[in-house]
């Protein structure tokens, strides 16, 4: 197959989040399988990334967004139809160039979701691999869209006048591969039928995180992913306060550069506990020493995740997880079967809870280590990266599925 894979930010030109992971890792998937695939991106650059760097080839980053800082600035009517005007043409002429058999969709928030519309009026056989709630606020972050929505007349007319697409048929434009059941179901409470919608849940690198042997427990306590305030990472540092003075807690992760990675470091400080928190960014091919190297790791998340990987890596390497089990990570952490679940509304407290009893009871932790190695098995990137294949091959060649 050809494939053509959009979406907003492409390793290593992204925050360091799951969602990029898993694209890149399908990517490198459906090529090792001898698929054609070309990535389309936006213009973004890392900061931290020489701009030139790339990891794979055929990575095309010409789109552009609405996305600037964190944030989605007010733009000028002008300044969005030339936006939309460029990315439509960009598209087109990859498509003209790759003829794809298949679109896969990926993180499209703050994009030209008229590039969706486009493909489906073109004809062109899509699956969209939905890793967060972007089909939720997606019509809203775009800022060609936005203003129309609910008004086909002016729609009408501005679809006309620009000749870009006004509206947007997310129900009939792809076959939508869902993370977790929560983001599906969220989906579908905005309005979505999404009637081709199923589920392919993410999973780790099985090769990577593999079992490490049980050390006798000294308080070492580890939070690994991006610092964001829906994450609780501050309370992870809340909790340290209320353990015993040996604790100590290894924040593991990029900061996405608005301040909250500083407020955690004074938030230590102020509470006397910032001689015991370290502050890391590890390479990726380094994580499965610093889950081995840590007693439990937390994930304090205050949100509904839409999934959650970093549970299913400490279980495979056999660390105990304490966690709040929102949103999609609630689909596979059982309480005490392979986890430890706490209320989020209960914060610090009911977390040095639950590492405390971790710390008393070595016959918990070791069944929680044997739940979680039962359940990180089932959940791989190899099964993961399958079902985005077969849903590929499915509307590119539907007559050979039925």
């Amino acid at each position: 197959m050809r494939i053509l894979c959009v979406g907003c930010m492409y390793p290593p030109h992204d925050l360091q989040g799951g969602y990029e992971l898993t694209w890149r890792s399908s990517v490198r998937h459906l090529r090792g399988q001898g698929h054609q695939v070309r990535v389309l991106a936006s213009d973004y650059r890392s900061p931290r990334v020489e701009a030139a760097t790339e990891l794979d080839a055929d990575v095309h980053r010409e789109l552009r967004w609405y996305w600037r800082d964190h944030a989605f600035p007010r733009v000028p009517l002008r300044e969005r139809v030339d936006i939309e005007r460029h990315n439509a043409a960009v598209f087109d002429a990859h498509v003209a160039e790759l003829r794809p058999d298949a679109v896969a969709w990926w993180q499209m928030g703050g994009m030209s979701l008229g590039l969706i519309e486009r493909a489906r009026r073109a004809g062109l056989p899509a699956v969209g691999v939905i890793g967060d709630e972007w089909l939720r606020w997606g019509p809203r972050a775009d800022a060609w869209l936005k203003p129309l929505r609910n008004r086909p007349r002016i729609a009408a007319l501005a679809e006309r006048v620009a000749g870009l697409p006004a509206r947007v048929d997310l129900d009939a434009a792809a076959l939508w591969l869902f993370n977790s059941g929560v983001v599906r179901d969220k989906s579908r409470g905005e309005g979505l039928a999404l009637p081709r919608a199923e589920l392919a849940h993410p999973g780790i690198d099985d090769a990577l995180f593999r079992p490490a042997g049980p050390r006798p427990w000294q308080w070492r306590m580890l939070y690994l992913g991006r610092l964001d305030e829906r994450k609780g990472v501050h309370l992870a540092v809340d909790s340290l306060a209320r353990l015993p003075a040996e604790a100590s807690l290894v924040v593991q992760g990029s900061d996405d550069g608005d301040g909250y990675g500083d407020s955690l470091r004074d938030r230590a400080q102020k509470l006397g506990v910032g001689d015991r928190v370290r502050f890391s960014t590890a390479p990726r091919n380094e994580l499965p020493g610093v889950y081995a190297d840590a007693d439990v790791v937390l994930f304090p998340v205050q949100w509904d995740e839409p999934w959650g990987l970093v549970p299913l890596e400490a279980m495979a390497v056999g660390r105990p997880v304490v966690a709040t089990g929102t949103g999609g990570s609630r689909e596979y952490l059982e309480h005490e079967l392979n986890c430890l679940l706490y209320s989020p509304r209960d914060s610090a407290d009911a977390l040095a809870g639950s590492v405390r009893r971790l710390a008393e009871d070595k016959a918990l932790r070791e069944r929680l280590r044997a739940g979680g190695w039962s359940t990180s098995a089932r959940y791989t990137e190899a099964t993961y990266n399958e079902a985005i294949e077969r849903g590929l091959r499915a509307v590119s060649s539907p007559l050979e599925n039925v």
